[in-house]
């Protein structure tokens, strides 16, 4: 397209993008399992805590990989969405699924907080 410069997806920014689809996919996928389990992990905080995570995390892949210059914000606000869902889902010890969800988060808010910093 004229007029419009696009930019090659830098390495960094891939990986965020990829970190942020991951975190995304086994939250959703946390909430179907958390619903299915009951008790403390249907807790409505909990489950509002992994919605509202995978979907910032999908905003903040989203507005990566369009190129949007707001990206820096979408990912400051992901990080922060990441370090609380993260604690939320390790306090299940037990339970495999939400230790690999809680680890996707640390991830997630890692690989963002850098992004956010980057700007």
């Amino acid at each position: 397209m004229q007029g419009m410069n696009y930019t090659p997806v830098s390495d960094e920014l891939l990986s965020c993008i990829q970190d942020c689809q991951s975190c995304h996919n086994i939250c959703l996928e946390s909430v179907a399992h958390c619903l299915g389990m009951g008790g403390e992990h249907a807790y409505p905080q909990h489950i509002q805590l992994l919605l509202d995570c995978s979907e910032i995390c999908q905003t903040s892949a989203n507005f990566m990989l369009r190129g949007s210059a707001l990206h820096p914000r979408t990912c400051a606000v992901c990080a922060e969405v990441c370090e609380r869902c993260a604690p939320s889902c390790e306090r299940f010890t037990d339970d495999a699924l939400m230790q690999r969800c809680a680890e996707a988060c640390r991830v997630c808010a890692r690989s963002c907080r850098a992004m956010a910093h980057s700007a």
